[in-house]
């Protein structure tokens, strides 16, 4: 006889629940869905480029985030952004455990959409298990497969408009539907329509279990002061533990007379929980935090008139009855650190350079002696007008005295707004008696359509033999 070590998974099926942190759930997920939705077809007039609020134009590499745009030299300000959205993350979850997870991560308020569709078809808990459990029918057959092209549907739309910020909305999805759009445009939409239906349709709290790698080192960011969802053990279980209201048992002054907790025992936190454990067993990693089993064990405690708060948002000192503090090291480091680079972020977007200036030499050969005598040194130099509005451009060299800039017919350089332009220039000059076999100089760009006294300098280096 063998031993089965692989356990079937048994499918957690949620009951409904209203309550406040309900709401705020169905709140964050109706901003959420709008904002992801919605945006691609957001218009934004701009002198140049696509009129749409958000795109990530990889063609042009640019990133147009409303007035913002990201040009591939400034994608250090994703490293920046990643940095911020991680100590943040630390931060929040150092104060209130895992709230991240249950109101704001991707995988939270997709499979609410899709359990609220479960719902809407199959009916309530009882009703949805009942018919899990039941032998094939045709009212089986219509009620799971009207479910799985709802599903279906909401993949789609997602990944479509996932794709969809990667050009221009409209007209994309027009070149999408009559075939005519790039084959990355389709692959990127199929692989995000069948991830979205897997994870949030049928993989759901597996994911967070045992795919989600948040949720085996939060806990070393918790400490005695971070706020979980706890049930108050020594309440609800009492001297006797916890039992159904039977007579006798049925008011508060009665249980605890007796011994018994506020706990009726109803199972009411268990079957709305999307995860599907019991708080009452304690703080258990698979827990998200979504706070749904506060709102139906306080929906229960209404109803038999018990007063709030069996189960709640505390920490560990609290629960002891000392005082709560957030002020830890930790989480002020985290918050400093959240300061610190949100501000140089900021900084390096406010101060900007508009207009950029690169300059490379060519090395092969280092130097070239002419025919009458002049070192010749060649360089490479790039220019980009990152205004709004196309800019006109002089260039001319200090710090060189007696050499001949040669920018062949540019004697002035035009470019339209996010243009950039390669130069090859030459630059001359006679060997004096000086023994310096390289000398440091300045290339200059002066912008003679906005500002021609502000100048940008890029340093360099003439070689001689």
């Amino acid at each position: 006889m063998t031993e089965n070590l692989i356990q079937k998974r048994i499918p957690v099926v949620p009951r409904s629940v209203s309550g406040r942190f309900r709401m705020l759930k169905y709140s964050i997920l109706v901003l959420a869905y709008g904002v992801y939705y919605l945006l691609p077809w957001w218009r934004w007039e701009r002198n140049s480029g696509p009129d749409q609020a958000v795109v990530f134009d990889i063609v042009a590499r640019k990133f147009y985030i409303f007035d913002l745009v990201v040009y591939a030299q400034d994608m250090f300000w994703l490293t920046g952004f990643l940095v911020i959205a991680a100590f943040l993350l630390f931060f929040v979850t150092g104060i209130a455990g895992r709230v991240f997870c249950g109101y704001f991560c991707f995988q939270t308020l997709w499979t609410d959409v899709f359990i609220l569709i479960e719902r809407l078809v199959q009916g309530e808990r009882n009703a949805r298990i009942k018919l899990i459990n039941s032998p094939p029918t045709l009212n089986k057959t219509i009620k799971l497969s009207l479910t799985q092209f709802l599903w279906f549907l909401v993949a789609l739309i997602t990944g479509l408009s996932f794709t969809l910020y990667w050009g221009n909305a409209p007209e994309l999805l027009m070149q999408m539907v009559t075939g005519q759009a790039p084959f990355p445009a389709y692959a990127t939409t199929f692989f995000l329509t069948v991830t979205t239906f897997v994870m949030a349709g049928m993989a759901r709290e597996q994911v967070c279990t045992y795919m989600c790698p948040y949720s085996r080192f939060q806990a070393v960011m918790f400490d005695q002061d971070t706020l979980i969802v706890a049930y108050d053990e020594q309440r609800g279980e009492g001297e006797q533990g916890r039992w159904k209201p039977i007579k006798g048992l049925l008011k508060r002054d009665e249980r605890q007379a007796k011994g018994y907790g506020d706990c009726i025992d109803c199972g009411f936190c268990v079957q709305v929980c999307p995860v599907g454990i019991d708080i009452r067993n304690g703080l258990q990693y698979q827990c998200i935090s979504c706070a749904l089993c506060i709102d139906a064990c306080n929906t229960i405690m209404d109803s038999i008139n018990y007063p709030r708060g069996l189960i709640r948002y505390s920490s560990e000192h609290q629960m002891h009855g000392r005082r709560w503090s957030w002020l830890k090291m930790k989480n002020l480091g985290y918050s400093v650190a959240i300061l610190i680079v949100t501000g140089l972020l900021i900084w390096s977007i406010v101060t900007r350079q508009l207009t950029e200036l690169r300059v490379q030499q060519i090395r092969q050969p280092l130097y070239v002696t002419l025919s009458d005598g002049q070192i010749q040194n060649r360089y490479e130099v790039k220019m980009t007008n990152k205004h709004d509005q196309a800019q006109r451009y002089r260039i001319h060299i200090e710090g060189l005295p007696g050499a001949i800039l040669d920018v062949g017919h540019f004697s002035e350089v035009s470019l339209n707004t996010g243009e950039s332009v390669h130069l090859q220039v030459h630059i001359k000059m006679r060997p004096d008696k000086q023994s310096v076999k390289n000398r440091h100089f300045y290339f200059v760009l002066q912008n003679l359509s906005t500002n021609p006294t502000v100048s940008i300098k890029q340093p360099a280096q003439f070689y001689l033999p």
